[in-house]
């Protein structure tokens, strides 16, 4: 894994976005990216005191691991994953080298495997691939902190 310049603990304050990259080139860094996912979401909450609830921590180290896979698993190279906090939410952001966008299956529970996106879409706020004059950016956000209405997606039912 390599880190932005100035390491894995550096991060940007622009305003009220707080924000770290990572760049992973095997496999085994999928763990390392979910373990970066995790550092960076206790440190929004303890540092910067921003609610971050289990539901929204679980979830993002969920998404991380999915988008990275995929990454790893379709695209030559390295991938990067930037995470950003904005408006009450975390948007995951995974690049890759392959401008292929990836084919979203239709809820098949009889499917087995291939239902990454399939959840990492059911449990975002959001969800969207943008081709890139080199690969892909898929961005997925997750709301920080539990809706006290009980919608734990953040969305509008």
């Amino acid at each position: 894994m390599e880190q932005t310049a100035g390491g894995e603990d550096e991060q940007s304050l622009l305003g009220d976005l707080l924000s770290v990259s990572g760049a992973f080139e095997g496999s085994e860094d999928i763990a390392v990216a979910r373990d970066l996912a995790r550092t960076f979401l206790t440190d929004v909450q303890a540092v910067h005191g921003l609610p971050v609830s289990g539901r929204a921590m679980g979830m993002v180290q969920l998404v991380v691991s999915e988008l990275v896979t995929n990454a790893r698993k379709y695209a030559p190279g390295p991938c990067l994953l930037t995470l950003e906090i904005s408006g009450g939410a975390i948007e995951v952001t995974v690049w890759d080298s392959n401008p292929t966008p990836p084919v979203i299956l239709a809820p098949n529970p009889t499917r087995i495997g291939q239902h990454g996106l399939e959840i990492v879409m059911a449990v975002g706020q959001s969800f969207a691939i943008h081709r890139e004059p080199v690969g892909k950016r898929i961005t997925a956000a997750i709301v920080l902190a539990d809706d006290p209405g009980g919608d734990l997606a953040g969305r509008q039912l």
